[in-house]
């Protein structure tokens, strides 16, 4: 019988702990007017990506979103080993907003974070405390 502490994380489990944990104070400030449980992956996916980096590491991918072909705002999500994407936030999007493919971006160090720290921290924490794993990554 494996120990609840001992059980490996699914991505299932952390999809689970990442949805639970979003509301208007973990999406982007700047939209947070706009964010509604109807839509509640709205304006959370650069803090969902980065959340997801840190449980099980990969690449950090922003593409950049577009309506009626003009740019209007960057959307990130993850990619692991060989090419499998995870995005828990693409739904957000309505049919006319396109995100384009995705560029590997370098993550900073937690200690560079400066736009966006409070509501990752935040949606960190939460999802930290759903897995039951606080305390278990740096």
């Amino acid at each position: 019988m494996t120990d609840a502490a001992t059980k490996p994380l699914l991505l299932t489990d952390i999809e689970r702990a990442v949805r639970a944990s979003w509301d208007a104070e973990t999406c982007t400030p700047e939209y947070r007017a706009r964010w509604t449980g109807e839509n509640p992956a709205r304006d959370q996916c650069g803090v969902t990506a980065l959340v997801v980096n840190d449980l099980v590491g990969g690449d950090l991918l922003r593409g950049e979103v577009h309506v009626d072909g003009a740019w209007v705002d960057y959307h990130w999500w993850n990619r692991l080993g060989e090419g499998l994407e995870i995005d828990l936030t693409r739904e957000q999007f309505a049919p006319h907003e396109i995100v384009t493919p995705g560029t590997v971006i370098p993550r900073p160090p937690n200690s560079e974070l400066r736009r966006l720290r409070e509501e990752y921290e935040l949606l960190r924490g939460r999802v930290l405390d759903r897995l039951g794993a606080a305390g278990a990554l740096p």
